[in-house]
């Protein structure tokens, strides 16, 4: 189910973000192809990203940790509004032995939605689409399709071994 988050300007900060992605004005930018990720201090960018992300920097800051941000952005279809941002925090305690994790965000009106939470390894935004919007590829393997609200891993989980019983 993805997740809501309100800017603080309202729609004034997603427009003028959706403009600085569009423009790509400071921004790592990805249309087909790898995210790439970065440090952009100062920027719309990175003020909207540490918004998004203030619960993990808060627990960073407990931690005695400064966490580096880093964020990309993304054309995930024809759309232009649907300009996608990519969000990673980087530090001891956010990172685990499958590394850090990154989540993708979409403007929608005065809010981003959460459409991908947490995922590890390189992302690539590839040429294949599901309704409307690019499939992403994550670690070279992982395939990620749009449902039409959000992505969800093609990857088959597992199914539970039957249980032998006893006669």
């Amino acid at each position: 189910m993805p997740r809501f988050f309100p800017s603080l300007r309202g729609a004034a900060c997603v427009a003028s973000l959706s403009a600085a992605l569009l423009s790509g004005t400071g921004v790592a930018r990805a249309e087909s192809g790898p995210v790439i990720l970065a440090q952009h201090p100062g920027t719309e960018l990175d003020r909207q990203a540490r918004k998004l992300v203030t619960q993990d920097l808060h627990d960073a800051a407990n931690q005695r940790e400064q966490p580096v941000l880093l964020t990309g952005s993304g054309q995930l279809s024809d759309n232009p509004r649907r300009m996608a941002l990519f969000v990673q925090l980087q530090s001891a305690s956010l990172c685990g032995s499958a590394g850090c994790s990154t989540s993708v965000y979409l403007p929608d009106g005065r809010k981003w939605i959460l459409v991908l939470d947490s995922v590890s390894g390189p992302i690539t935004i590839t040429p294949q689409m599901h309704d409307g919007m690019h499939d992403l590829l994550v670690d070279d393997t992982d395939r990620w399709i749009w449902t039409g609200t959000t992505y969800i891993d093609t990857q088959a989980a597992d199914e539970p071994s039957p249980t032998p019983t006893d006669r």
